[in-house]
């Protein structure tokens, strides 16, 4: 008699193993993806893998239910398109429509943090929760009574409120925190402390607190911006690095660190879609739609590569040729940090342009001298001749050594390209250090030019700052200040 139910271990991801029965048995493969795709609420397409057991459970493919043995392991395989549908709409840009589909992926499966927001929203709480601050919120409007905070009452809104932090950011610094709290107390003045200048001190530490705790919970479900800093020295891991040391986690500010896979995809599966890209970018004319869907959905496996493996550039540019053009350098900030590095970058500048005039011409003494003759350069009041002259003059007066960041054709062609990062200026019409609007740059990085061409000083500026963050580049010391200052202040 056949067997009228199957119960299966079904490996939807790395992070995601459920124990299933379907009942009844399914007669064909159609059948058990159809009903797995309504269980696990897929929306997208893939194929299923069985763990053989004459072949000491190495996985085969599943053509046929009378393979599938008795208490199957079966592996979901995604089936991606690289189609032209622009994945975050964050990403969006013209695009052609292309007539080749090679693996596809649904946009709600790509998953990234937002920019943390000014002022941060205090989010709804369970109806109950709601409730009772609703209840006291009048109260304390009534007859300015604080509302007696139960021990679950306060374990609920802390786990919200964690939850709410973790979207924005894994790592959330002091003032982050101090946000989050002042904002719970102006939402439900009820929730103010007694005793507290601020009102909300209390609130603070035990949201910090809280987010450790709420760290380890992501760390145990696999999530990679937090399972990066585990496995360090404890009594259950005496060989480990010592704890605190070399910690990665966002330091300039980046919205998406270290995010997640797509659901439903891999590694074995990013990899395939990465090497369309390629293929793809070895075209005379590639189609950008293609290479703009690819690299957006292979966001996480680049990421992981930068971040966990830190590759050399020679390598990052054979594997990702497509991150090193203009639009992806931009692309990539936005994917990284919610924002647009060009628009941003030119924006900040031409505002602070007339402060920084007005401090260059302020100047006197060896600094005063070294923007004067700066200052005869300028030929026009253009606004690429003024950003030049703004960004050749930063590190003057931050005190940095320009002469070892900006390099000349001549110096390339003798084979001086030890500057780790820098810009290569291409013309022929003077040194770096005479020459303030060159017409052609290019970028270099540990010693290879990843990008040229560049039309203007600004533009390649700013690209290489993009690239810092894609790359996940230190700031040249030599040129620190004026980064940290593009950075903080622009």
């Amino acid at each position: 008699m056949a067997e009228t139910k199957m119960t299966m271990r079904l490996i939807v991801n790395k992070g995601n193993i459920r124990k299933l029965t379907v009942n009844p048995r399914p007669n064909t493969v159609d059948d058990l993806i159809n009903w797995i795709k309504t269980t696990i609420q897929a929306n997208y397409e893939f194929t299923l893998q069985y763990d053989e057991p004459e072949f000491d459970n190495a996985p085969v493919n599943l053509r046929d239910m009378s393979e599938v043995p008795e208490k199957p392991t079966i592996r979901i395989i995604p089936i991606i398109m690289l189609t032209p549908v622009p994945v975050l709409d964050s990403f969006s840009e013209t695009s052609s429509q292309a007539d080749t589909e090679i693996l596809s992926v649904s946009s709600s499966s790509v998953e990234v943090r937002k920019e943390w927001p000014d002022p941060f929203i205090i989010p709804k709480f369970s109806v109950s929760v709601e409730y009772q601050l609703r209840q006291g919120n009048l109260t304390y409007l009534r007859d300015a009574t604080y509302l007696k905070i139960s021990k679950d009452l306060k374990h609920c809104i802390l786990d919200r409120l964690a939850e709410a932090i973790y979207s924005y950011k894994a790592y959330p610094e002091d003032k982050d925190i101090d946000d989050v709290a002042k904002a719970l107390v102006a939402e439900h003045p009820c929730l103010k402390e007694r005793g507290s200048s601020s009102g909300y001190q209390g609130w603070k530490n035990s949201l910090k607190f809280k987010m450790g705790n709420y760290r380890n919970d992501m760390r145990k479900l696999g999530h990679p911006d937090v399972t990066v800093n585990a496995g360090k020295r404890g009594k259950c891991n005496s060989d480990g690095e010592p704890p605190h040391k070399n910690i990665k986690k966002p330091r300039k500010g980046e919205v998406n660190y270290l995010p997640d896979f797509p659901e439903g995809m891999d590694s074995a599966s990013l990899e395939t879609a990465r090497e369309a890209m390629v293929d793809e970018m070895k075209k005379k004319s590639p189609d950008v739609s293609i290479i703009k869907h690819a690299m957006n959905i292979t966001f996480a496996l680049r990421r992981a590569e930068v971040v966990k493996d830190k590759p050399d550039i020679s390598q990052m540019v054979q594997r990702w040729p497509a991150l090193f053009t203009e639009s992806q350098v931009n692309l990539e900030f936005n994917r990284i940090t919610g924002k647009s590095v060009i628009g941003v970058f030119f924006s900040a500048l031409d505002g602070l342009y007339p402060g920084l005039e007005e401090v260059f011409t302020r100047k006197t003494g060896r600094v005063g001298q070294e923007l004067a003759d700066l200052r005869k350069q300028k030929q026009s009041m253009e606004p690429t001749v003024n950003r030049c002259y703004a960004l050749r003059g930063l590190p003057i007066i931050l005190g940095d050594n320009a002469s070892k960041f900006f390099t000349s054709q001549k110096n390339a062609a003798d084979g001086d390209l030890e500057i780790p990062i820098g810009i290569i200026f291409n013309g022929e019409n003077g040194s770096p250090e005479q020459e303030l609007n060159p017409s052609q740059l290019g970028i270099l990085l540990e010693g290879n030019v990843v990008m040229d061409s560049i039309c203007s000083l600004p533009l390649a500026m700013c690209l290489l700052f993009g690239l810092t963050y894609a790359l996940h580049l230190e700031y040249p010391k030599c040129m620190k200040n004026t980064f940290l200052f593009i950075q903080q202040i622009m």
